[in-house]
Formats: C-alpha cells, sequence, structure tokens
C-alpha cells in the first residue's frame, strides 16, 4: 500500500473519503493522514460504461464511494475534464466519454445517491490529484514547477508549481488541458490514448488488440506494435515540448494505465521532446499509478479544508 506525505507537516490523524473517476472505471478509497504519512486503508474498484444513461452512469459512480465507508460523509470527487469543479459541471458531449453527463449539475445528484448534503461533495481534477499525488511523493526532491500527464482513455494534464494547480495564463495550455494540444495536424488524443493506440494497429494490420496487449506484443518482437508505440510516445513529446518549455518545466511524469508500458514508451518520448526543442531535468513514469490521484485528491482537500 503506497503511502505519501499530507501537505501540512503536522497535523491530527484525518479520514478522507475520495472518488475516483476514470473513463472506464471508478475507484473509491478512505484516505488517513497524520503529521507525517497518507495511506490508503480501504478502497473499492469497479468498471463502469462511459456510454449509459445518466442515471445508470451515476449509480455505478456513487457505489464504490458508499460501499467503502460512509464515514466520514464529505467526499473528494477527481472527475475528468472538461470539468468545472466549482460548478460540478461537466462538458463532455465531444470528448468520447460521459455524454450523458454533460451539463448535468453532479454535486446534487451524487449528494442524493451518497446520503450527504450537497456541501460534502467537493470536485477535483483527476489529472490534477494524481500530479499532487506524484509530486507529494518526491518528498524533498519535490520539483518547483512539475507536470504530471496520464495516459489512458484520454490525456489528462496538472500542470503544479509548488504543488498548486495552474490552468491559466501563457504558460500553460488553455485551462490547463494538454488534450487541448495538436499533433499530427489533428486532436492530440487522436493520437495518444487507448483509442487512438489501438485504432492505429487496427488500421496498420486489421488486428484488434487492448494497448496491454499491444505492449505485450511489442516487447515480444512484434514490429508493428512496437511502430504504433513509438509513434504515439514521440508525437507526445513533440506535442508537449512547448508547453513543457513555457511553464519552465523542472520534472515531468508520465501516469496512467498506458504508462506501464514505460520500458517501450521512455526512449520515444524523450526522442518526441528533443525534436520538440525541450526536455526536462527530470522525465519519469508514474511512482504511485493508481494511488496517486486518490493520495493526491485527499491531500489537496486537507489543504484547503485546513483552518
Amino acid at each position: 500500500m503506497n503511502e505519501a506525505p499530507p501537505t501540512s507537516p503536522s497535523a491530527p490523524t484525518t479520514r478522507t473519503r475520495v472518488l475516483d473517476v476514470g473513463g472506464s472505471h471508478v475507484t473509491a478509497a478512505i484516505v488517513e493522514a497524520d503529521g507525517r504519512t497518507a495511506r490508503i486503508v480501504s478502497r473499492e474498484d469497479r468498471d463502469i460504461d462511459p456510454h449509459v444513461n445518466a442515471d445508470t452512469l451515476l449509480d455505478s459512480i456513487a457505489q464504490p464511494a458508499r460501499d467503502v465507508d460512509r464515514h466520514p460523509r464529505e467526499c473528494i470527487v477527481a472527475m475528468p475534464g472538461p470539468f468545472d469543479d466549482d460548478a460540478g459541471i461537466g462538458h463532455f458531449a465531444d470528448v468520447g466519454k460521459f455524454a450523458s453527463l454533460s451539463g448535468v449539475p453532479l454535486r446534487p445528484e451524487l449528494a442524493r445517491r451518497l446520503g450527504v448534503d450537497e456541501g460534502d461533495v467537493t470536485f477535483l481534477n483527476d489529472a490534477v490529484a494524481y500530479g499532487i499525488g506524484e509530486w507529494a511523493h518526491d518528498g524533498t526532491a519535490r520539483a518547483r514547477r512539475f507536470v504530471c500527464i496520464t495516459l489512458g482513455t484520454g490525456v489528462g494534464s496538472a500542470f503544479l508549481d509548488g504543488g498548486t494547480a495552474v490552468t491559466t495564463g501563457p504558460d500553460v495550455p488553455a485551462d490547463g488541458y494538454a488534450f487541448r494540444l495538436e499533433v499530427n495536424g489533428g486532436p492530440l488524443e487522436d493520437t495518444v490514448s487507448s483509442r487512438a493506440i489501438t485504432r492505429a494497429l487496427a488500421e496498420r494490420t486489421g488486428r484488434t488488440a487492448t494497448v496491454a496487449e499491444i505492449a505485450a506484443d511489442a516487447r515480444a518482437g512484434g514490429g508493428d506494435s512496437l511502430a504504433v508505440l513509438d509513434h504515439a510516445a514521440h508525437s507526445l513529446g513533440v506535442a508537449l515540448a512547448p508547453s513543457l518549455e513555457r511553464f519552465d518545466t523542472d520534472a515531468l511524469v508520465i501516469g496512467g494505465s498506458i504508462s506501464r508500458s514505460w520500458d517501450l514508451l521512455e526512449a520515444p518520448l524523450r526522442a518526441g521532446l528533443a525534436t520538440g526543442g525541450f526536455t526536462p531535468a527530470v522525465v519519469r513514469h508514474s511512482a504511485l499509478l493508481a494511488d496517486a490521484p486518490l493520495l493526491g485528491a485527499a491531500a489537496h482537500h486537507l489543504r484547503h479544508s485546513s483552518p
């Protein structure tokens, strides 16, 4: 069970309920933190179908948070973008998932399903939560300008300055969303995402496979699989490099499910960064993987709820 330090150097032991909503899964957890460490003490994982109707999808999202623990009442929900954290409303109509939730106020819907007050439900971008978790895990080596990119059903991003998300200004993409970047003449996610990688292999070979299966084939010497992953990772580096340079990035972390194939991605990613003209001093893969957004969301919540 992974641990990461909380944001406060000294605090009483607290318990935070976190719900991490991904494109095809949801995880609920209780994170316990004291003045030194934070750890996940219980968790519930579920697969979800992002294409079902709103009521069914919301029931699927809420159930793990009901099962993991009814106490504490508060729940911080890590949601993929584009999402308005303050309003609790996503704009998913054109992103290939959660179309039924686009424009739906989620705070009252989740509060009702969890049996809590609306004020007990707060939201945070899932990639920002992931980035905060990874940044906190670095301990004394924490980079000031830290970027985390999550790769899965889409491309998530967190541009952190001292552990705080930067979402506006000339140094970051619009709203801090790397998926708004373009590469190869189109949106980044058309080249770098699980659906893009599986589609690229199908177009190249006529074969259908998951990203994990493509990676396994590449490790076994499959040239087509290796070429598809090379192209995706190199394109990611090319697309990211200008934004990383503008942000004066000290460290870049690649997370999400696709980062489990880091042994295949690192070299073409670094080559793409070099082609794009900027490589941060530190380029690494996720240390915490699926635990990162849970620990990061809890750390964010504790920081912003402290008196």
